[in-house]
């Protein structure tokens, strides 16, 4: 029974993740950098990594980039979609497990924006033939700082908030 109640909030978090990211692309973002976005899904990914560990955020990262690409039927963007999340989670898994005696929660969001964007700018260099693209990298750095804070910041509250009632609710985290 546990275990389908785990599964069960992991497909919650999945949808979550979609419904954030659908949010998120119609919100108007007033940065100068095209593109760039908040990251609001990334707070779902963060926060299953923390609760269960990294095999489930990985697969929730790549369901959600699944998902919003045929629920908007943005199907080019799919590419960067799933190695920026295959990145991100395996960069936040690293900073999370070896390093978090000296990351908070934001530290880790941050690391994991910075590896987002570079690995999406490393595929666009990668389809265009041209590193060229890589110059878009600077601008983008600043914005994944302010992101990354916010998105670990919000992490910090869910999470909190969920390990309270975690015991309450009966998920298994193992």
């Amino acid at each position: 029974m546990r275990n389908i109640r785990s599964m069960l909030f992991l497909a919650l978090l999945v949808s979550m993740g979609l419904a954030l990211s659908i949010i998120e692309s119609f919100i108007p973002v007033p940065f100068i950098i095209p593109g760039a976005k908040l990251g609001l899904s990334n707070i779902v990914i963060l926060i299953t990594l923390v609760l269960f560990g990294f095999k489930e955020a990985l697969i929730v990262g790549i369901l959600k980039s699944i998902a919003f690409v045929l629920s908007t039927g943005s199907v080019s963007s799919l590419i960067y979609s799933l190695l920026g999340s295959v990145f991100s989670c395996l960069i936040m898994y690293f900073v999370y497990k070896y390093f978090s005696n000296i990351f908070s929660l934001i530290g880790v969001s941050i690391f994991g924006a910075v590896a987002h964007n570079v690995s999406q700018v490393a595929v666009a260099s990668l389809i265009m033939n041209n590193f060229k693209v890589f110059s878009y990298l600077p601008p983008l750095l600043p914005v994944s700082l302010l992101t990354g804070y916010f998105v670990g910041l919000s992490s910090i509250y869910i999470n909190k908030n969920l390990e309270k009632n975690f015991k309450k609710i009966g998920i298994n985290r193992d």
